[in-house]
């Protein structure tokens, strides 16, 4: 069985907990929109228009 996946709304990083695993947050929804996944964080403008920490699955927007 498929775990349902949620968005952290601090950080926007996906999990399936019930704690976001970057920033600890408890504050997940599961009302998003797009999806960009960083594997390398050197010289990225997306890394720095997201303001990202750490590599991982983000959301674009979330609800």
């Amino acid at each position: 069985m498929v775990k349902k996946q949620y968005v952290c709304r601090n950080c926007k990083m996906f999990t399936t907990e019930k704690e976001c695993p970057n920033c600890k947050s408890k504050d997940l929804s599961a009302s998003w929109k797009g999806v960009v996944i960083i594997n390398k964080m050197e010289d990225s403008e997306i890394v720095k228009a997201l303001k990202v920490n750490k590599p991982g699955k983000y959301a674009l927007f979330v609800g």
